[in-house]
């Protein structure tokens, strides 16, 4: 049986105490650790995270219909993808240290799986879904305002993030900006991405991801977010 104190550090990160542990135990449960215990029942966050991930989409959904009234469906959705995606929802995962409180199997940990975006992401959604059953939806939409729907400006940059800051980088003293493939690594079904954004041919930020493109994205998203920090 899972100790359930091991948690009390996170609820106390997240501003949030369950009444049913053994909820927020089964949200840190991660799909290898639970097919790792022989002879017992293999339960992981998966089915919590289908549930976090539907309540997550009609809260972020209704805030930005009602935030930004002037915005049509297309801006709309551009604005959800990049509150929604797999990177963003990693990014609130580490402010809440969420990967030190995963129960996963001992090959996962020892590969980086505590840091890996998509278990974390996912650990997150599984968390607002444990949040939701345990106490229902108004905690569980203070929950994501109070950990995803701050800095939105900045997050609503990362769906267009390439094209932005290639307009930010040409109106420059130097317009080269480029990317460069610096590692793949993993299996075909599993690979990851490594890629440097350059600009003048110096470095400023290095992406990560399942695909180039991704980590491209990624890589110009914190480029954007250095830049912006060094003209403020």
């Amino acid at each position: 049986m899972i100790r359930t104190e091991r948690f009390k550090g996170l609820e106390e990160k997240i501003g949030y105490t369950f009444t049913n542990k053994r909820t927020l135990a089964l949200a840190m449960t991660h799909s290898s650790y639970a097919n790792e215990q022989r002879g017992r029942r293999k339960a992981n966050n998966e089915r919590l995270e289908f549930l976090g991930d539907a309540v997550l989409e009609v809260t972020i959904s209704d805030y930005v219909f009602r935030e930004y009234p002037g915005y049509n469906e297309g801006r709309l959705t551009k604005l959800r993808s990049s509150l929604v995606c797999e990177y963003t929802l990693a990014i609130c995962a580490r402010d809440v240290e969420l990967g030190k409180y995963l129960l996963l199997s001992r090959g996962e940990d020892a590969t980086g799986g505590r840091e890996r975006d998509s278990i974390l992401s996912d650990a997150f959604e599984a968390l607002i879904g444990a949040i939701y059953l345990d106490g229902g939806m108004d905690r569980a939409r203070t929950f994501i305002h109070t950990h995803l729907l701050k800095d939105v400006e900045d997050k609503s940059l990362f769906y267009d993030a390439k094209t932005i800051l290639q307009e930010m980088v040409q109106a420059g003293p130097d317009p080269r900006l480029e990317y460069v493939l610096t590692r793949e690594a993993g299996p075909d079904h599993n690979k990851e991405f490594t890629v440097e954004a350059k600009i003048g041919g110096k470095t400023y930020a290095i992406g990560k991801g399942k695909t180039k493109k991704g980590a491209e994205q990624i890589a110009a998203y914190q480029t954007i977010l250095l830049l912006k920090k060094r003209r403020r």
